[in-house]
C-alpha cells in the first residue's frame, strides 16, 4: 500500500500565497510528528519522500523531495538525511530528521500509518478551501528543517 497522493505544494520552502498573491499561513498543531519513532535506516538515498507542509483544497499538501545522504540534523542532534526538494530554489538540499519523512510512492506501512495521523490531526485544523502552508516546519541559517517542537531557529 502506498502512501496516498497528497497535492504537492509547488512552493518549496516559501510559504504558499493565496489567489491573491498574499501568503496565507495557518497555526495547526502538530503533536503527531514529535511522537513519530522511525529509525535513521528506514530511508535509504535514492528514495522519494515527502514531507507534509500544508493543505490545498482539503487535503494535506507536501513538498516532494529525494533522499540523497546521511547528514548530521543539528537541531535534534541526531542522524539525519540530506534531501533534495524539488522546486526549492536556494534551498534545493536541505538536512531533515527521519520523523519529518514519508516515502512517497513505496509500499511502507509504517508511512502510511503516520500520514493517516497526521491527516486526523491536521486537516480539521486547516481551511477546507484554498492553499494553506502550515506553521509547524521552518529552516535554519544552515538549512536545517526544523519542526516546531524541536527548539528554535527555524524561519517560518
Amino acid at each position: 500500500m502506498a502512501v496516498p497522493h497528497a497535492p504537492v505544494l509547488a512552493s518549496g520552502t516559501v510559504a504558499m500565497t493565496d489567489r491573491h498573491g498574499l501568503p496565507r499561513q495557518n497555526h495547526a498543531t502538530d503533536s503527531v510528528t514529535p511522537k513519530r519513532r522511525v529509525s535513521h535506516d528506514h530511508f535509504v538515498a535514492g528514495e522519494p519522500v515527502v514531507v507534509v507542509r500544508g493543505s490545498l483544497d482539503g487535503e494535506l499538501a507536501a513538498d516532494v523531495a529525494t533522499v540523497v545522504a546521511p547528514s548530521w540534523h543539528v537541531p535534534t542532534g541526531e542522524d539525519g538525511w540530506r534531501i533534495r526538494v524539488q522546486g526549492g530554489g536556494e534551498r534545493t538540499f536541505v538536512t531533515a530528521h527521519p520523523r519529518y519523512l514519508i516515502h512517497a510512492g513505496l509500499p511502507c506501512p509504517d508511512c502510511v500509518a503516520y500520514f493517516d495521523a497526521l491527516t486526523r490531526e491536521l486537516l480539521p485544523q486547516l481551511p477546507a478551501h484554498g492553499s494553506t502552508e502550515g506553521d509547524w516546519y521552518g529552516l535554519t541559517a544552515t538549512d536545517q528543517l526544523i519542526h516546531a517542537t524541536d527548539g528554535p531557529g527555524g524561519s517560518r
